[in-house]
């Protein structure tokens, strides 16, 4: 902007514009930077991981637990499943929650809102590698009284 108003010339396009979603010349500079303060403060960075690892598992009625690791389809990189330590709020054990059940998450309190009571959580069936079949996720499901990803998946079915 700064080059565009130092030599007086008109902008091009910009933000949803860039590349010729309009076919005119943008010419009111304050229209511009409005549009280019609107697209600065949206973040559309995608998260590692890591940057969740560790965040509090905030349930309806509290927090009941950490998220310690994730499950990840070979297939399809889709994050199955989010790995929640309990340890700190009971005799731990480890229990999953579908990315599907999150209401939200806050990167400011470094907690993970989910839309299950904690109750619902720690009578959840107990996580191990081992235990991960399709068996145990129709068994996990129903426990939270959801549908399977699978459901909706008609690739999947065939497995």
């Amino acid at each position: 902007m700064q080059y565009y108003d130092y030599y007086g010339w008109p902008y091009y396009g910009y933000g949803q514009h860039l590349w010729g979603a309009s076919p005119y010349i943008v010419r009111d500079p304050k229209a511009w930077k409005e549009t280019a303060r609107r697209e600065e403060a949206w973040d559309p960075n995608l998260r590692s991981t890591n940057d969740v690892t560790s965040h509090h598992i905030q349930a309806l009625d509290g927090e009941i637990g950490h998220v310690e690791d994730f499950i990840i389809d070979d297939e399809t990189w889709s994050i199955r499943y989010l790995v929640v330590d309990t340890k700190n709020w009971w005799a731990g054990k480890h229990v999953l929650v579908s990315p599907q059940w999150i209401e939200r998450v806050s990167w400011a309190e470094s907690k993970v809102f989910v839309n299950l009571s904690r109750e619902t959580i720690k009578r959840s069936p107990e996580y191990t590698q081992e235990s991960l079949n399709r068996d145990y996720e129709i068994k996990l499901h129903r426990h939270y009284d959801r549908n399977g990803y699978w459901a909706a998946e008609p690739a999947a079915k065939g497995r």
